[in-house]
Formats: structure tokens, sequence, C-alpha cells
């Protein structure tokens, strides 16, 4: 079996992503605002959804993404089959983790 390459498409070659001020400008140029104003919504959108985030565990971005939090639990610390080898592991203690998602109409765009 070959092994598999990395699949790499023309948008991710050479592009960098959008800043926040770049994206408060194509916001101002597409509502008629200033970009003073939306750059103040963008940091009002991002407290609004940190704290949706720690208070329910799940903010959505209607038509973008779902942020959701999730717990990981403790682990013990002791010796693991890994790969064939014995190998002792170091004790962890429970954390939680956040992750998004996008949205159902995100991916059917692609």
């Amino acid at each position: 079996m070959a092994p598999m390459k990395a699949m790499k498409t023309t948008a991710m070659k050479g592009t960098k992503a959008m800043t926040k001020g770049a994206l408060a400008d194509a916001l101002a140029t597409a509502a008629a605002l200033k970009k003073s104003e939306c750059s103040k919504l963008l940091d009002a959108l991002a407290d609004i959804g940190a704290g949706e985030v720690v208070k329910t565990g799940k903010f959505t971005l209607p038509g973008l993404c779902m942020i959701k939090t999730r717990q990981k639990k403790a682990t013990k610390a002791g010796k693991r089959m890994m790969f064939g080898k014995e190998v002792k592991v170091k004790a962890k203690p429970a954390k939680t983790v956040v992750k998004a998602f996008p949205v159902a109409a995100l991916k059917h765009q692609f």
C-alpha cells in the first residue's frame, strides 16, 4: 500500500487568514457602517460567545460554527501497552476541552 500524501487545496497555499481589522472593514462595507463600529461589534460578539460557552457550554454562530465544551475525565498513573511496548504513563487531572464544529449549512457548501 502506497503512503498517503496530505491533501492541499488551492485555498491553503500561501494565503493568510483574515485579520480582525480586515473582517471589520469587510463588515463595514457590507453593512454601510463605520469600521470602528464593526470592530466594537466583533469585540462584543467575542465577549458574548465566551460568556455563553462558560455558562451553558455551547454557543452557535448561525450559519457558521458551534462552539462546545466537554469534560475529559482524569487518567490514572500506571503502565499501558502502546504500539506493542509497555510504557509508564503519568496521572492527568480532569479538564474541560473547547471545540468548534461547522454547522450543517457550511458543510453542504463544499
